[in-house]
């Protein structure tokens, strides 16, 4: 194998090893460099005779393998000539054998890796080969069929019972179910007894009274027994005395509990006691008066350990420690258990250790034996450790968190290992006290936030400014150390006061300081103060907890003075006529900023104005200048500051002024727009606002193109004066000016008013434009249509219209903001344009375009030529039925504009089955058009033209109403046999009568039917014609005189119902054949009657297989099925089988009746100790009834041995064997030794079982 060839990816070749013959340098350790090719002049004896650089190793495998792949199939095609023509056999197995012998010799002269085998295999291969070779062609029969189902029989092994189900024959032969049952013999020892084998823990007190302790009895029934007592308290002992009496009633009471253990496990008393102390077994005497061997052992029973707390008050705040006493009364050494609860969620367990106080106590080390005092007598014994000890555990904890804290006991387990568990007994009891402490197990703790207090927006550089005689909350900000609010429940909190005046320089409290103390309710006003001093917090206290004081701390309250004002006035005179125009009042403010004046003013005659000033300086200056002339009167009402907010009365000291005002003239444009925009040829109007004495001189110019006109008016005395421009006749813009204005007074004063005026170059128009040279469109219908529209003059453009053929509607309204812009309309008719407004001026329509008018082209119709054959009902064209298969049309007529595309709905609803619906489309290039109707499928048909469009208009169902055109098809009937190709039997004997053939008719009654009978030996038919056949279902009465013996063909020609539709069957339809044939025969192929259960009944059967046998069997008629003329069925259950009636296939409904009766019985069975496996104790010398229990028929012959009983994990060996006879059905036998009893065999009067196998053979018979 060392020249196979390698890929790149596999493992690296074996080293191999090297020539000594080489020299000395081949063992070196250097690395081997490879010598050129040509230089090598040995050749490799293991090279291939091939080349790999050829043909490598694999592919020259693969090649021997196609060849012999092909020397198989020369060699089964030589087989093949030999089975069928008969050619000679010994040339063919010469010539093979001399092929394999070239073929496998030959082959390791390749020297192909893998295929180098070694002489030995080449000759067995050979010998392989040969015996192949004759078995082919000598046709040496093999039994396959035998083998295969030998070795099918190792994975399923099932036979037909005569239930007429599979059953696997091992289960039937092999009842385990028949032999049950053993018993086991057990010589007893010698008994013992022990006192609490299993060191449980006692404890009585209050609720537990007693304590039962546990005497564990071992083969022994005592009459007598004590039980020696130490009192725990004195010392003392005393012996308790348990008499026969006394035994038997705790025996008694120990047998009603239930027994989950062997019988032969130690019995158990329980002996109540209700006093605490040291208990031992002293003495155990048996019914023989002799003493049982006792276990030293001793029991302690103490008081049950119990704890409570020692509760302390339940308020807590944050940094206190929980102080709190755990009182615990056991045995030492004990162990106590505790939980915390924090917000009822759980924060931790803890356990607590005490040790005894006495350092002899035996409970402190584990125990290796049941004995806690060591001498085997107990007088003088010192027992004060088991004592019940008090303790007191104080339990101090830092409580950092605010919330409820709760402390429970779990658990108080003593030295003896009693446990009181008062966690489950919380919930068991819902919380409630257990009977067995003496206090509270729970201590309760509500851990409350310490309150924290700051002044908010005050300190010692931000004082509290507050008006005189009024007061204002201390600025308190509460806090807690927690989350949460403090501010929800009441605060007691004290401050230092010190007033103004006797507060120190350095801000500090003087002499007089006094501390003061109040209340804080929640959602209550904060505490007032308005005496001004300095204020310190001192303390906060809570309900709980006393607080902590932040900074600031501190906080001056004081009084500013309230705000003055005073006034000097100055007054403004005109600088042409000299007169008071108005005054110039300063205010002089003290106070603090800002300020608000309130004053009012009035002129005489007029009413009382009131006004208002507000300013942020301490002086300032106030302008009175009036726009109208008169005596005016200023009276100072009120004055008000930051601090003093409610307005102060200025009354008292009567600050008040008064004016003669006479204003200067002047005059200003009402309109404050910068343009005005006008038509062609037409005034404007500007009002003018004048002020001053009446009357008025006004002078104004009008500029247009450089050209200016000056204008004077007059004699004005009203004070609003419409200023008229003459008609405005170019276009352009013009500039209307205000120049001057003079007064009652004459002072002429210069003005510097002036406005703009856009006057229109011409006025607009509108009219509709032109489309393809015409104001007339032809337009698709509902199709938006835009209507052009020239436009001349300012946007925007506002015109009206309106559609003449809908007198009945509103005129439109529309803006337009382009000159050639579109008018959209969505209906038909003749639009007129009415009206038009441009941005300024109102214009003309021009009456030669000012109409344009809008066509729909007419939408596509359709409907159905008129015809003989279709009639019209309501709203839909029914069309004259046909039959199924025949060729019809219908003709339908379009209008519009061609092509037209036609889609419709044909719905089916066949006679049977479901209906179904399809949609068709066609294209018509012309005014009318054929729909070929579908008449394949017989039943409702519709055709519903659903959508139509044509060139101009797709489909809108709005305006389409689809077309129904209905009609019936009419199926073409159909007869045909209900069971074709069914082959009706029929006897020779029964020569009177027949069965009838089944036939089905489709169609509209009555039917006319014509029927074919062809005999097989005979070429013409016999041809039988049923008319009027009034139903679908027909039964087909054969006569017998048309019938021979031998093959009938039955073939239906023809059928035609009421509606004229007729069908004519085909050569190849459905037929049924009628067979007249002989009956069958069954018999015995034994001629006993008595079976057993397991045994297998066979009978021979004549006739054409497959057959069909009906028998009964336990009172049930049953049928079965043969395949070959042999029949057997397994017996798996007992009763009567009786063979009743054969067929065959030449005559299945011919029945053969016959009588074949076989009873199959039972197989016996026993029953040791009722079936179970039972163990009884005895003594030695005693005796053990065996009772055995038969099925079956008397008499009963049964073998029986006795087994030693082995250890676990071994064999038991047979002792004895026994055999006995029992004329019953029941047996007792007397046993005295030790050992397993059971049967191995049973036999009855007519069979018999073992479970033991003898020569291979099965165990069970018939006995004869």
């Amino acid at each position: 194998m060392n020249g196979t060839p390698r890929l790149r990816s596999a493992y690296p070749s074996t080293p191999q090893k090297v020539n000594e013959n080489n020299g000395a340098d081949a063992s070196a350790s250097l690395p081997r460099v490879p010598l050129p090719t040509l230089a090598s002049s040995q050749q490799d004896p293991q090279a291939p005779l091939i080349p790999f650089n050829l043909v490598d190793g694999p592919q020259q495998r693969l090649y021997v393998a196609f060849f012999y792949l092909g020397l198989t199939v020369w060699r089964l095609c030589d087989y093949y000539g030999l089975v069928s023509d008969e050619t000679d056999s010994l040339w063919l197995f010469m010539k093979w054998v001399a092929i394999d012998s070239i073929f496998l010799y030959g082959l390791p002269g390749l020297k192909i890796p893998w295929l180098q085998w070694s002489s030995t295999a080449i000759t067995m291969l050979f010998l392989g080969h040969a015996i192949f070779d004759a078995v082919l062609m000598f046709r040496i029969p093999i039994p396959l069929e035998a083998w295969l189902i030998a070795f099918t029989r190792i994975f399923y092994d099932r036979e037909l019972a005569v239930s007429e189900r599979r059953v696997k024959p091992a289960n039937v032969l092999h009842n385990s179910s028949l032999i049950l049952g053993k018993q086991i013999i057990h010589i007893l020892p010698e008994g013992s007894a022990t006192l609490n084998p299993n060191r449980t823990a006692f404890c009585i007190d209050s609720f537990i009274t007693s304590a039962n302790l546990p005497i564990q009895l071992n083969q022994t029934n005592p009459i007598l027994i004590e039980l020696l007592r130490v009192d725990l308290d004195t010392n003392l002992n005393e012996t308790i005395k348990i008499h026969a009496k006394e035994i038997r009633r705790l025996k008694k009471q120990a047998q009603k509990q239930p027994l989950d253990r062997d019988l032969a496990a130690p019995r158990y008393l329980q002996y109540p006691v209700k006093q605490t102390g040291l208990y031992r077994l002293q003495k155990v005497v048996d019914e023989s008066k002799l003493e049982v061997q006792r276990r030293l052992s001793d029991t302690l029973v103490v008081q049950c350990p119990s704890a409570h707390m020692k509760t302390v008050t339940e308020s807590k705040c944050i940094g206190d420690l929980s102080d709190f006493y755990l009182q615990v009364d056991a045995t030492p050494p004990i162990n106590v258990k505790y939980s915390k609860l924090f917000n009822g969620q759980e924060n931790g367990h803890a356990s607590l250790s005490i040790p005894p106080k006495s350092p002899i106590s035996p409970l402190i080390n584990q125990r290796s034996s049941g004995a806690l005092v060591t001498r085997e007598s107990v007088a003088n014994v010192d027992v004060s450790w088991a004592q019940s000890q008090s303790t007191r555990i104080s339990l101090n904890e830092s409580l950092s968190t605010s919330g409820r804290w709760q402390y429970l006991v779990d658990e108080v387990q003593d030295g003896c290992g009693n446990i009181v568990n008062y966690a489950n007994h919380r919930q068991a009891d819902l919380g409630k006290r257990h009977p067995t402490n003496a206090g509270p197990l729970e201590q309760r703790f509500s851990v409350h936030e310490r309150p924290r207090v700051a002044l908010r927006g005050c300190d010692s550089q931000h004082p509290l400014r507050v008006p005189k005689g009024k007061s204002i909350q201390l600025p308190l900000q509460l806090s807690s150390t927690g989350l949460d609010s403090a501010e929800q429940s009441p605060h007691r909190f004290s401050y230092l006061f010190t007033p103004l005046a006797e507060v120190l320089p350095n801000q500090e409290h003087g002499k007089a300081a006094v501390l003061e103390e109040f209340k804080f309710e929640p959602h209550a006003a904060g505490h007032e103060v308005h005496e001004p001093g300095l204020y310190t917090l001192q303390s906060v206290e809570s309900v709980y907890c006393a607080g902590d004081v932040l900074e600031p701390s501190s906080c001056l309250l004081s009084n500013p003075p309230e705000p003055t004002m005073s006034i000097e006035t100055q007054v403004i005179p005109d600088r042409c006529a000299g007169n008071s125009v108005g005054l110039l009042v300063d205010l002089d403010l003290t106070g603090t900023p800002p300020f608000r004046v309130s004053y009012t003013e009035r002129r005489s005659g007029g009413p009382v104005t009131p006004r208002t000033v507000e300013t942020h300086l301490l002086h300032t200056q106030l302008e009175l200048r009036p726009a109208h002339s008169g005596h005016y009167r200023y009276e100072f009402q009120h004055i008000s500051d930051a601090i003093y907010r409610e307005p102060r009365s200025l009354r008292d000291e009567r600050l008040s002024l008064e004016q003669d005002v006479k204003p200067p003239a002047s005059a200003r444009f009402l309109d404050a727009h910068p343009a005005r925009k006008t038509c062609i040829g037409e005034p404007v109007s500007v009002g003018v606002q004048l002020l001053g004495d009446a009357p008025w001189k006004l002078e104004y110019e009008l500029v247009h193109h450089g050209r200016r006109q000056k204008r004077k008016k007059d004699g004005i005395d009203n004070n609003i004066y419409t200023l008229s421009t003459d008609q405005l006749s170019s276009g352009g813009e013009y500039s209307l000016a205000l120049t001057a204005v003079t007064d009652k007074s004459g002072c002429r004063v210069s003005l510097e008013q002036e406005t703009k005026i856009e006057v229109a170059l011409q006025r607009p128009k509108a009219a509709f434009g032109l489309i393809e040279g015409q104001r007339t469109i032809l337009a698709l219908e509902n199709k938006k249509v835009h209507l052009p529209v020239r436009l001349q003059g300012e946007s925007p453009w506002t015109i009206q219209y309106r559609n003449l053929d809908y007198p009945e509607e509103a005129t439109t309204t529309r803006v337009f903001e382009k000159t050639n812009d579109e008018i959209e309309v969505e209906k038909a008719g003749t639009y007129e344009l009415m009206h038009v407004d441009d941005a300024t001026c109102p214009g003309n329509v021009d009456a030669v375009a000012n109409s344009f008018a809008v066509e729909w082209v007419p939408r596509p119709s359709v409907k159905v030529s008129e015809s003989a054959a279709i009639e019209l009902q309501q709203d839909r064209h029914v069309k004259k039925g046909i039959c199924e298969g025949d060729e019809d049309a219908v003709e339908i007529a379009f209008t519009g504009t061609p092509p037209f595309d036609v889609e419709y709905i044909h719905h089916v609803k066949p006679e049977r089955g479901s209906q179904s619906t399809s949609t068709k489309k066609f294209s018509a290039g012309i005014n009318l058009a054929s729909v070929r109707m579908m008449t394949t499928e017989a039943g409702s048909h519709q055709y519903k033209i659903s959508k139509l469009s044509d060139l101009a208009y797709g489909h809108d169902p709005r305006k389409f109403s689809p077309v129904v055109i209905e009609q019936r098809v009419h199926s073409t009937p159909t007869a045909t046999f209900s069971d074709g190709g069914k082959t009706y039997k029929y006897c020779k004997e029964e020569e009177a009568g027949g069965e009838n053939v089944p036939i089905s008719l489709k169609g509209s009654p009555p039917f006319h039917l014509e029927v074919e009978i062809r005999h097989h030996s005979s070429s013409k038919p016999e041809l039988v014609t049923i008319p009027n056949i009034e139903t679908h279902q027909y039964s087909l009465h054969i006569p017998h005189r048309l019938l021979a013996l031998g093959t009938h063909a039955v073939r239906i020609r023809k059928v035609r119902d009421a509606n004229g539709c007729q069908r004519r069957m085909d050569q190849g339809a459905p037929h049924v054949q009628v067979n007249v044939a002989e009956v069958p025969g069954i018999t015995a192929q034994e001629s006993r009657t008595d079976y057993c259960v397991g045994d297998r009944i066979s009978y021979t059967l004549s006739g054409s297989p497959p057959f069909n046998v009906f028998y009964t069997f336990q009172g049930q008629e049953r049928k079965a099925s043969a395949s070959t003329t042999n029949f057997r069925r397994l017996a798996e259950k007992p009763g009567e089988f009786t063979i009743t009636a054969i067929t065959d296939q030449r005559s299945v409904d011919c029945k053969a009746h016959t009588s074949i009766t076989k009873v199959i019985h039972e197989m016996p069975s026993v029953r040791v100790s009722k079936g179970r496996t039972a163990t009884v104790d005895i003594h030695e010398g005693g005796e053990a009834e065996i009772l055995f229990e038969f099925g079956g028929t008397p008499p009963f012959e049964f073998t029986y041995t006795r087994s030693s009983n082995p250890p676990r994990g071994k064999k038991s060996q047979v002792l004895d064997t026994k055999s006995d006879i029992s004329y019953e059905h029941t047996k007792s036998v007397l046993a005295s030794d030790e050992g397993i009893y059971e049967v191995v065999s049973i036999k009855d009067r007519f069979c018999a079982f073992s479970t033991q196998r003898t020569q291979g053979k099965s165990g069970q018979k018939l006995l004869t």
